[in-house]
């Protein structure tokens, strides 16, 4: 496969593809699809915006890098943002509130809430194959993927077509301030607070799901980690209290790394920073990880030669203004990151 390349010195304009790259699709060897999908997010709002918010953002990132040089020049592209689920996620985010509000006023109208219940859970399925389906087309036209939400619920078609097409022999580095293994949160069965569950029952799982960040869940999600062989959570107190008792970040990032196989997918949901990195984030959590500590085991990933098969960045949000510089600009670089590690492990 053969890829254009161009000046990155070249004037940007708003028409131009995501971080300002003048590439179609077919020219480029990575391709995002975009899910702004939020239905069943509990408390803040806005992840649904965060596909546009990283795209106004990319335009202000300088193309070359650091640590990647010129990966950029294999070409990036992004999808067009979905006007049908646009739609669907405002109508069924509607819907999903109004199950949350009776649960909460501890309503007795159990029926009414099944019904409403079963049709959150219906079009979560019909989201998710979709997400499957256009992932399917990505990978078969021999392109790198990523996907970019969208609360975390976004990703279970993705992750299951990634691990279809590498029989399962794939790890997942799960990077996020919440475990995501509660078996449902307030009934939905593709809840954003479910994702790691459901990706642990798909009929083609990952080899390994390693979580790193994690500081807030509950005893049966707790108790659902330490009893699953295939999975090994970095708990964020114990990363921290090894660091305070003088252990590098480089040891510490050594060891999650060594929990992984050859072939890695990047589950990234935003909330897992420090949230003075992510402020307007639907779920934030105090502690975390700095953005830097990501970079460097991203780069550490790289050097121990796994190879990134593919990656989703969720949970972006404006919050209430719909409009956020900084949480959209932070997304954009750790998104930034992600393809250009993702072309030079391929």
């Amino acid at each position: 496969m053969t890829t254009k390349k161009f000046d990155p010195t070249t004037t940007i304009s708003a028409d131009f593809g995501i971080f300002g790259i003048p590439l179609t699709e077919a020219e480029c060897k990575l391709v995002m699809l975009p899910v702004p999908w939020e239905v069943t997010t509990s408390y803040g709002k806005g992840a649904s915006h965060g596909p546009r918010i990283i795209r106004e953002a990319s335009e202000q990132i300088d193309l070359f890098d650091f640590e990647t040089k010129n990966a950029f020049e294999a070409g990036y592209f992004m999808q067009e943002i979905s006007e049908h689920w646009i739609s669907e996620n405002k109508k069924f985010k509607a819907i999903a509130q109004q199950v949350i509000a009776l649960r909460t006023e501890q309503s007795e109208d159990h029926a009414l809430i099944e019904k409403l219940v079963a049709q959150v859970n219906e079009a979560s399925a019909k989201l998710t194959d979709w997400v499957y389906t256009e992932t399917k087309k990505i990978l078969d036209a021999g392109k790198l993927f990523g996907l970019v939400g969208g609360d975390h619920s976004t990703p279970l078609g993705a992750i299951k077509a990634i691990c279809e097409k590498h029989a399962g022999d794939i790890g997942i580095l799960h990077i996020d301030a919440h475990s995501d293994t509660r078996k449902a949160y307030q009934g939905f069965q593709q809840s954003h607070a479910s994702i790691m569950y459901n990706v642990m029952q798909l009929p083609i799982k990952p080899k390994k799901l390693v979580q790193i960040g994690i500081r807030d869940f509950c005893e049966d999600e707790y108790n659902f980690v330490k009893s699953t062989p295939e999975m090994k959570t970095f708990f964020d107190v114990e990363l921290k209290q090894r660091l305070f008792k003088g252990e590098s970040w480089a040891s510490i990032a050594s060891d999650i790394i060594q929990e992984l196989p050859k072939k890695v997918y990047i589950s990234f949901d935003i909330d897992g920073l420090d949230p003075r990195y992510c402020p307007s984030t639907g779920t934030p959590v105090i502690g975390g990880l700095s953005t830097d500590e990501v970079f460097f085991l991203f780069n550490l990933l790289a050097q121990s030669g796994r190879q990134i098969v593919g990656f989703d960045l969720n949970e972006v949000s404006p919050g209430e203004a719909e409009s956020s510089e900084w949480d959209g600009n932070v997304g954009a670089r750790m998104l930034y990151k992600l393809c250009n590690w993702s072309i030079l492990t391929n």
